[in-house]
């Protein structure tokens, strides 16, 4: 099977990508610029330790017969798939590429629409007309309420002391674990109207949807543009203070802490580490900034590089995952112990999403401040970085904290 598409300028526009959302969205948002797709044309998965390398394998082979006509020529015009990997080597969730009907997309304010038909069906994706010219009032939705899931929160705190435990016996030097809530949607729940509270909220975070796992992720994995590699790593967190005067001084407090710089500085040499081989140079922030988004302070430092051979963003991503921001350092026994303190299949939280064009090029975030529906149940995940100096009570704390942006979305 071979894909044809057509990607059109649409001139004189003035999108809102957010406001034009279809049902069961696919999306990929910062800033107001972005895509959003509508239907499914081609879905391409895998599962498995070479999981990201079997869907770069198999993307190629689609890139390779797919008849494109792109009048735009942006990154994100013609053939693209919107994608989201599963965390864990042996999880039961599959990761998948998905190639939409109709993709709507917008950058620096040029908007364009691609749609695209199979070898197999004659037939012109419809309504592309009704899906840009238009917004679309999304329904209200009633509150969502969370009960715990599979771990507890006297469960979480046990792990982070059996963690700490283990990081101080020397085994390792950071874990990061997590644990869930699951509540249950409403009847008729409209996914756009959560989406949009995210965008709202969380403007420089990458809002994101694809197969029913969805967020604002403030954390970029990587993105490859014309041979440039781009990545922002995040670890070390606090809560945002009321007063200005205290929330500087919690800012100031993040950025002196060393167990949030130490915890920062292993994330940090992790990611310049497995970037190494694919580059000519990497080059990191000399010392992290703090960022600040609506509810926290994060620990950021932003690397890039230049690629030294012909890599897809997939190829790169599947170096870099699980970074230590989302796993630990080292990287295999971080695995073991989460492995051993975690009672539940991550699935998609903490894994990469994003997107890839037809050249390999393309942006991947971790998925994080997020959740998954299946059928009427939505399951939210938060973690943090546990180290040596971590307590118990400190790092659950953290973790609602990191929870608010879902049940702010879907309250």
């Amino acid at each position: 099977m071979s894909l044809r598409l057509t990607t059109v300028a649409l001139e004189g526009t003035n999108l809102e990508l957010i406001d034009h959302l279809p049902k069961n969205p696919l999306a990929y948002i910062r800033g107001g610029q972005g895509l959003i797709g509508w239907g499914e044309t081609l879905r391409i998965e895998a599962h498995g330790p070479d999981r990201i390398e079997r869907l770069a394998t198999q993307w190629r082979a689609v890139a390779a017969t797919a008849l494109v006509e792109d009048a735009v020529k942006l990154p994100g015009t013609g053939l693209v798939a919107f994608g989201s990997i599963a965390f864990a080597d042996d999880s039961e969730t599959k990761s998948a590429l998905i190639v939409p009907k109709i993709i709507l997309g917008l950058r620096d304010g040029r908007a364009w629409l691609t749609t695209i038909t199979n070898s197999e069906s004659s037939q012109t994706a419809a309504g592309p007309e009704e899906f840009w010219k238009t917004p679309t009032t999304y329904s209200a939705n009633s509150a969502v309420h969370f009960n715990q899931g599979a771990q507890s929160a006297s469960g979480f705190k046990q792990s982070v002391i059996d963690a700490v435990s283990a990081i101080i016996s020397g085994s390792l030097e950071k874990v990061v674990l997590a644990r869930d809530l699951v509540g249950t949607l409403p009847e008729g729940f409209d996914l756009r109207t959560s989406l949009k509270r995210l965008s709202e909220r969380f403007p420089t975070c990458w809002i994101y949807s694809v197969d029913g796992l969805f967020g604002a992720s403030p954390e970029l994995l990587v993105r490859v543009a014309h041979g440039q590699v781009s990545a922002r790593v995040l670890a070390g967190t606090a809560g945002r203070g009321t007063d200005p005067e205290v929330d500087k001084a919690i800012s100031a407090a993040l950025a002196a802490s060393s167990k949030n710089t130490n915890e920062h500085a292993f994330a940090v040499d992790s990611l310049v580490q497995t970037l190494k081989p694919f580059c000519e140079h990497v080059d990191a922030d000399p010392k992290p900034f703090s960022l600040a988004l609506p509810n926290l302070w994060h620990l950021a430092s932003d690397v890039h590089g230049v690629l030294k051979r012909e890599a897809s963003v997939l190829d790169l991503a599947a170096a870099l995952h699980p970074t230590a921001a989302v796993a630990g350092t080292p990287r295999l026994e971080a695995q073991r112990l989460l492995g051993a303190l975690e009672p539940f299949d991550r699935g998609r939280y903490a894994g990469p999403v994003g997107w890839i064009g037809a050249d390999g090029d393309g942006e991947w975030v971790i998925a994080l401040r997020g959740a998954q529906i299946t059928g009427q149940q939505v399951r939210a995940f938060a973690g943090c970085g546990i180290v040596a100096e971590s307590e118990a009570e400190a790092e659950l704390a953290e973790t609602e904290l990191k929870f608010s942006p879902i049940r702010e979305a879907l309250s």
